[in-house]
């Protein structure tokens, strides 16, 4: 019987070989993932190593820096940039969206800028040729236009019927008939599968993330080979399932993927940037004015500190009050950027949950969360660059704050030119180091799409089954 389901995907595969249009639509499919992967690894690397030098230059250039006063230092400020993970090779995410450096200074938090797409032309917002859109939106039409007519093509010319009546099970020739376009999926699969090998020889992506991708984009093309055949079985003519699945490819890969970001924006709108502005300009003002002596809360925060140490007058202090003043006010703006910047990553956060509802209908939205994560290109490896990036300026800040208040005399810290403490305290203060989330944690935010995938697979292979009994019925 294995033989039977065999020599059908043979005889599948001499035809596709025979047919001028389906090789030279597999040999363009091959060239432009190979060419995507070239060019998406040469983009990267230098991506990254433009990122590193930056990184260095500007880290020489804060510790460059002279003798100066710490209170000049914050705000003198300093530059982050976002590692990138070698898998991004293959899946850029929201990289090129969201922006990939921070000016890190003091009283406020930054969003990250220099996106991509921000400075590039309007070719690029249509999407960059990356191995991922290859594989999720050319792929998939390349095995519709080659498997479209797997078994109505039977059907039209009436080799169906012989082929059954000779013995052919209905199941060995839908069987065949799905192994053939699987070939074709693997094969279209092989230089994304050649470059994730090369991967894991040549970097440090760990195993189990690029095993993850592998096993993902090539469930991504059972399911269309799946419900490819399922459809040709089903349909009469050849030109019925073309359409059909056409369709089908307009609507899953193109329209709900562009649609449902949208509808979920509108449902749960994030707040401008001018509106994020004005609101924490006004609390600001609430809480209090650091370099305001007369300020009421720090008039307070003032009182309270004599009584601590027992002394009527901030010069009797065994340290600069004003640093301690402005590590307060730190900590209250940090506070209050931090509230504002989790209350935005979580309404982002709900809108990916609402999008998620959508990939239910469209598998392509499941296997984008995939790819994303396992690549470390998603929304919350973006996150925890800004955050850890956000506590290095907290502690860069408070930093510099202590020094003012342990290295300068109260009395004497009357300008910020002429009070100055020595440029080596400036050396390896503000050195980041960017930690990755580790594979568990991806895997664990990769896991329900693809429990939504494998549900897809299940989907799919019922409803060939269900074509593979309505074959046999109707060909008695």
């Amino acid at each position: 019987m294995r033989a039977a389901v065999f020599r059908i995907a043979v005889e599948e595969w001499r035809l596709l070989r025979r047919d001028r249009v389906a090789a030279l639509g597999l040999a363009l499919l091959l060239l432009l993932s190979a060419v995507a992967c070239f060019t998406a690894w040469e983009q990267r690397s230098s991506a990254a190593a433009a990122r590193a030098r930056y990184q260095a230059q500007v880290d020489h250039e804060f510790e460059s820096q002279p003798e100066r006063h710490p209170h000049r230092m914050v705000h003198y400020g300093h530059f982050v940039f976002r590692p990138l993970s070698p898998l991004a090779a293959l899946d850029a995410g929201v990289d090129a969206y969201t922006g990939h450096t921070l000016y890190l200074e003091g009283h406020r938090q930054n969003s990250a800028n220099f996106g991509d797409v921000r400075q590039s032309s309007l070719l690029l917002r249509f999407g960059q040729l990356t191995p991922a859109f290859v594989l999720q939106v050319l792929a998939p039409l390349l095995l519709i236009f080659l498997g479209h007519g797997a078994l109505a093509r039977e059907r039209e010319s009436g080799t169906l019927r012989l082929l059954l009546a000779q013995g052919i099970r209905p199941w060995q020739l839908v069987a065949g008939k799905v192994l053939a376009l699987s070939g074709v999926a693997a094969l279209a699969l092989l230089p994304a599968w050649l470059a994730l090998l090369w991967m894991a020889a040549a970097t440090s992506a760990p195993g189990i993330l690029l095993l993850t991708l592998a096993l993902g984009y090539g469930l991504w093309l059972l399911l269309w080979a799946l419900g490819i055949v399922a459809l040709s079985a089903c349909l009469a003519r050849a030109r019925d399932a073309l359409v059909a699945l056409l369709a089908v490819w307009s609507l899953g890969v193109v329209l709900l993927p562009r649609w449902a970001p949208e509808l979920a924006s509108a449902s749960l709108a994030l707040p401008t940037r001018f509106e994020t502005d004005i609101a924490v300009a006004r609390e600001l003002a609430a809480l209090g004015d650091s370099h305001n002596p007369d300020d009421p809360y720090f008039a307070e925060f003032r009182k309270q500190v004599l009584a601590r140490y027992g002394v009527a007058r901030v010069e009797d202090l065994p340290f600069n009050y004003k640093g301690l003043v402005g590590m307060e006010g730190e900590r209250l703006s940090s506070a209050l950027f931090a509230r504002y910047a989790h209350a935005s990553f979580e309404r982002q956060a709900a809108q990916l949950q609402q999008l998620d509802r959508f990939a239910w209908l469209s598998p392509v939205l499941a296997l984008r969360r995939l790819s994303m994560a396992a690549a470390g290109t998603d929304l919350q490896s973006y996150r925890r660059f800004v955050e850890q990036a956000e506590a290095h300026r907290y502690q860069l800040v408070q930093s510099l704050n202590r020094l003012q208040a342990e290295k300068l005399k109260f009395a004497s810290d009357r300008s910020s030119r002429d009070n100055r403490i020595s440029a080596t305290h400036w050396q390896g203060m503000a050195d980041f180091q960017y930690e990755p989330a580790p594979p568990a944690e991806a895997l664990q935010r990769a896991a329900p799409a693809a429990v939504v995938l494998l549900s897809w697979l299940a989907a799919l292979m019922g409803a060939l089954a269900l074509a593979t009994h309505h074959l046999g019925r109707r060909t008695r």
